[in-house]
């Protein structure tokens, strides 16, 4: 599996960007996807997960703020960001997964390089 972000970049408070993470060599029919970040400092975190179900989960702190979809004919991965906060710059990185859908970082064995997005005030 491979995994490359794209459509990081530099966005004012309160606007939106959209991630996108294209997986080539995939193959799987039942899989979890899911979008981590780190920001200077921290632990990198879940942010939201979406299963071959079609169930989503998100962290507390993007919650109708983030959304996140699958489009399974293009085997690509978004991140829709809107109400953007300056907490929420940092490394993003998209991972591949297993069901059931989840967040948490030890269950993901593949990973993107990352893309960076920062929110200025």
């Amino acid at each position: 599996v491979q995994l490359e972000e794209s459509g990081g970049g530099s966005v004012q408070a309160g606007g939106s960007l959209r991630l996108s993470c294209a997986a080539s060599r995939y193959s799987y029919s039942t899989y979890c996807m899911g979008w981590f970040r780190q920001a200077p400092g921290k632990a990198r975190e879940g942010v939201a997960a979406i299963d071959s179900d079609g169930k989503t989960l998100y962290a507390d702190s993007v919650q109708a703020r983030f959304t996140i979809s699958l489009d399974n004919a293009r085997k690509t991965l978004y991140l829709q960001m809107d109400k953007v906060k300056t907490e929420d710059t940092a490394m993003y990185y998209c991972g591949s997964s297993n069901p059931p859908v989840t967040i948490r970082e030890p269950d993901y064995g593949y990973w993107g390089q990352g893309i960076q997005v920062t929110v200025s005030a």
